[in-house]
């Protein structure tokens, strides 16, 4: 911490951090009591760095409250699980827990490249963990002021660079995790050690605000890059891994009213060479870890002490902390994201079914047996699943003789549909009501219906076979990345949302807002005079959002930061 920093008054999570024993607390304790379902006083924010978050089932409140009963509190679990790799074995096992020990029944992939247990009770906790520890997973740092899951273009196994990828994703949330014993202690019942623990790149108030960060191989923008603190673009020579661009302070969070917040694209900084990339990831982070804003968490992200400071300035200290110097960007392209449905085969001649799961939700419906149908498949698949960034699966590593039955089952399960439109896979939806406590708008219970809509619009314009990259989110919070979107809607309050156009197909540029705080209607008779004039007026190939911008629609936003509201 800076002399700078200890001279003004720290936020009280700066104050939970250092006096929570590296993130021991009194969470024991708190699991002995069974007079609430739920964490108290500062373990409700420490167990987020165990990777769980506290909420409560928002639909029943008011049926609580009046039978003057505690909310339905319960816990949401996120998994650690870099580039998204999960075997079937693994998957067997989370989906047992899910059916046997949630409230909802439901895996949901997210936009973290992982899946989430959503209404886990206090008593079952301890097992949760403990199942995952036998599985070889954790939910260690998938939430809280650390590195989160590090996420990787999906599906490493098409190409050899794919595949080095995941490996130095896998590198990079390894060198970042806390070093601190607590999560075994706790969740595992390891022996309990004296607090003389060292955090040498966290540091022992870890950091300001919450980190995330990709590798990414183009020119597939799949995870969004821009949307992250910190990035690694591979880069590649006769087909080999050779080192990465850097790119870094990238973040689409924002806060109603308070214009000192805003989305911001990462800045480039330069390219490094693979021996190099761990110094420059920690150099990155302690850099963060020590310039970053402890006074005011809405301004804690990296984002903003690269406004603060200065880009040259930032990674100059990056230069000098590593010992490295960045060598100019090497030339790359993005040409599209999103994931790619169907078969496609790998170097090694096997095969990869990508399946749309809409908005990741992995749940048994009347029409359509979504988790027992991968269960099915868990259990004979040779491969592995891989979860993509966009909340969608892959079903990897398919030997050509196991191409039609893992093919049967999913047709059988509703796994795989033909009818399912380009808009409909370019859509999504952060999680929301009921259980996001932050959620002021619904998402992704809004989203299907709402889609449905937008085809039928798509449709009376002659855009059956186009899509617009739509996406929408119950708050300002940014999980659904909305501000990447061509077509983003931010949830404002219930039925009412600010819509925000312009984005472009590739993820590279930041919507600007159009309308705020209006109903479903009006959005739809928004997109209906927008994607006419698009269908009528476009250029050849010429996408939705580069649309609205060029006819003047909107004005476009490209780095964002503090021109955001002009």
């Amino acid at each position: 911490m800076s002399e700078q920093q200890k001279k003004v008054t720290l936020s009280d999570n700066e104050r939970l951090k250092s006096e929570s024993n590296f993130l021991r607390g009194t969470i024991t304790q708190d699991l002995q009591d069974g007079l609430t379902g739920g964490f108290t006083g500062d373990n409700f924010q420490l167990i987020r760095f165990h990777g769980m978050y506290q909420q409560d089932d928002r639909d029943r409140r008011a049926e609580r409250a009046e039978a003057k009963m505690e909310p339905l509190i319960n816990i949401m679990l996120r998994c650690r699980l870099p580039g998204g790799v999960i075997t079937p074995k693994q998957w067997l096992g989370i989906d047992a827990f899910a059916a046997e020990n949630t409230i909802y029944g439901s895996i949901r992939l997210t936009t973290r490249q992982t899946f989430q247990f959503h209404g886990v009770l206090k008593q079952q906790l301890k097992g949760m963990h403990q199942l995952l520890h036998r599985l070889g997973l954790d939910s260690i740092a998938t939430a809280g002021d650390v590195n989160r899951n590090v996420l990787c273009t999906s599906n490493p196994i098409e190409s050899v660079l794919h595949r080095q990828a995941w490996e130095w994703a896998k590198k990079i949330s390894e060198h970042l995790l806390p070093r601190t014993r607590a999560y075994a202690e706790i969740w595992l019942e390891g022996k309990q050690s004296e607090t003389t623990e060292n955090e040498p790149i966290l540091g022992p108030t870890y950091l300001p605000r919450k980190f995330k960060t990709t590798v990414v191989v183009p020119p597939l923008n799949d995870v969004d890059l821009h949307a992250n603190d910190l990035n690694f673009v591979a880069i590649s020579h006769k087909g080999q891994l050779v080192g990465f661009n850097v790119l870094v302070g990238g973040g689409l969070a924002m806060t109603f009213g308070d214009k000192s917040t805003y989305p911001r694209k990462a800045s480039e900084f330069g390219f490094i060479t693979l021996k190099d990339t761990l110094k420059i990831t920690e150099a990155v982070v302690t850099t963060q870890r020590d310039w970053g804003n402890r006074a005011n968490r809405k301004n804690a992200k990296t984002k903003y002490t690269l406004e603060h400071v200065g880009v040259s300035a930032f990674r100059k200290e990056v230069e000098s902390r590593s010992g490295i110097q960045f060598t100019p960007t090497r030339s790359y392209a993005f040409t599209e994201r999103g994931d790619r449905f169907g078969w496609t085969k790998g170097i090694d001649n096997q095969w990869h079914l990508t399946l749309f799961i809409e908005n990741g939700r992995i749940l048994d419906y009347s029409d359509r047996t979504l988790k027992t149908g991968l269960a099915e498949i868990a259990g004979i698949h040779k491969g592995d699943f891989r979860l993509t960034s966009n909340q969608n699966l892959i079903i990897a590593g398919v030997h050509r003789t196991d191409k039609a039955v893992i093919e049967t089952l999913a047709r059988r399960h509703g796994l795989i549909n033909d009818t399912i439109t380009l808009q409909r896979k370019a859509s999504m939806a952060c999680v929301a009501f009921p259980t996001c406590p932050l959620a002021m708008a619904e998402a992704e219970r809004f989203l299907p219906a709402f889609v449905s809509r937008v085809e039928d619009i798509m449709s009376a314009h002659g855009l059956e076979d186009d899509a617009i990259i739509l996406r929408v989110t119950g708050c300002p919070n940014g999980c659904g990345r909305a501000m990447l979107a061509e077509i983003g809607l931010v949830g404002k309050a219930i039925g009412r949302y600010n819509i925000y156009l312009g984005g472009d197909r590739i993820g590279t540029r930041i919507p600007r807002m159009y309308r705020e705080n209006i109903t479903e209607n009006e959005i739809l008779s928004i997109i209906d005079d927008t994607a006419g004039r698009w269908a009528r007026e476009r250029r050849p190939k010429e996408s939705y959002g580069d649309y609205v911008v060029r006819a003047g629609i909107v004005s476009a936003v490209v780095d964002s930061a503090r021109d955001f509201y002009d």
